[in-house]
């Protein structure tokens, strides 16, 4: 699992006012959208028409990233913040750390096609609950570190402690569109700061006794346990296996991306270039799209909708631009300047 810095849950401890909660929100809200682009990128490597369970199954889970960034963003929103998303910073390095990782901890994401490895490996690592179903012995954590999960937790009993006195800011300020009023609904107060921060939990971890978040619906990572084993969660007489139908896998329907594709990677001129510049600046216009929906326009969100839309199009482009060595180009999350033409971050 995904270890942080045990300071950050300090911090959320100690916390005495709304404003003291601020970065660490902001920090979950790029913590939710870090993981995005590595899931994105291994759903559009997967050549269409052929391993649509798989593609089905980290679509949904891409769809519930996004709404964690949407419960996050809103209740920073509604304490008085301003969720910061179309900066370079908030981009990650990939490959490296997620925010709030131990960057020294050899824990590195990178942008990747699909593979088993890469689900078991990387993806695993991300969703894995503090106390996976079945339940087995976990390790004392050394205390420099904690969990995604404790950090969640304090985040819960802070709000709860400081009560509804915090929300400032009305429902009219949030993004509430794209997803069902059970899952994203307006963070009034307390309870539904907590109630929100539940929807985040359950979905990404399941409970400490059960992996499915709903009926049928494994938490993400169980539903990556499908994918890496092959077949569907299944409920037995002394708890639960991977029993269930088929979750069937064909390495020949996988597109032979270049891994980590950087813009520098390729050369001016040629249509590798074009289109990883462009898909770039396509994934910019995005955050830029969301930073505004969140900070004050909330009617905008169709727009960032569209882009989503239109990232899927340009990275099977990309997909199938032959760059030689039995090689693809890829997409590259590189945060660009939009302002004077493409200037790109370091």
């Amino acid at each position: 699992m995904i270890k942080i810095q045990r300071s950050l849950v300090r911090g959320v401890r100690a916390a005495t006012r709304a404003t003291d909660l601020h970065r660490y929100l902001q920090s979950a809200v790029e913590l939710e959208h870090s993981t995005i682009p590595p899931y994105l990128t291994a759903l559009f490597s997967l050549k269409p028409g052929t391993n649509d369970s798989i593609a089905r199954m980290i679509r949904s889970i891409v769809v519930e990233e996004m709404l964690h960034l949407s419960i996050a963003a809103n209740i920073l929103v509604a304490i008085g913040g301003r969720p910061q998303i179309n900066t370079p910073d908030f981009v990650p390095k990939y490959p490296g750390p997620l925010p709030m990782s131990i960057g020294g901890g050899g824990f590195e994401v990178g942008i990747e096609a699909f593979s088993k490895d890469l689900v078991e490996n990387t993806f695993m690592k991300i969703e894995e609950p503090e106390h996976p179903v079945p339940i087995r012995a976990v390790a004392a954590e050394e205390e420099e570190f904690a969990t995604i999960g404790e950090f969640y937790a304090a985040l819960k009993e802070k709000i709860t402690e400081l009560g509804d006195g915090i929300f400032s800011v009305g429902a009219d300020q949030q993004v509430l569109r794209w997803f069902s009023d059970d899952r994203l609904f307006p963070i009034t107060n307390a309870q539904t700061a907590v109630r929100g921060i539940d929807v985040i939990v359950v979905e990404g971890e399941g409970t400490s006794t059960d992996p499915f978040q709903s009926p049928g619906d494994p938490a993400h990572f169980y539903k990556f346990g499908e994918i890496l084993n092959g077949r569907r969660i299944v409920r037995t007489p002394d708890g639960f296996a991977y029993g269930g139908e088929p979750v069937p896998f064909d390495p020949a329907g996988v597109y032979p991306m270049k891994p980590n594709p950087e813009i520098a990677d390729f050369e001016e001129g040629t249509q590798a270039r074009t289109r990883v510049e462009r898909y770039a600046y396509s994934y910019s216009s995005l955050l830029n799209a969301l930073h505004v929906a969140f900070n004050g326009r909330p009617d905008t969100i169709d727009t960032a909708i569209g882009l989503m839309y239109e990232l899927k199009v340009q990275a099977v482009a990309l997909m199938q631009t032959g760059i030689g060595g039995g090689r693809t180009a890829g997409p590259s999350y590189q945060y660009v300047n939009l302002q004077g033409g493409m200037r790109f971050a370091a």
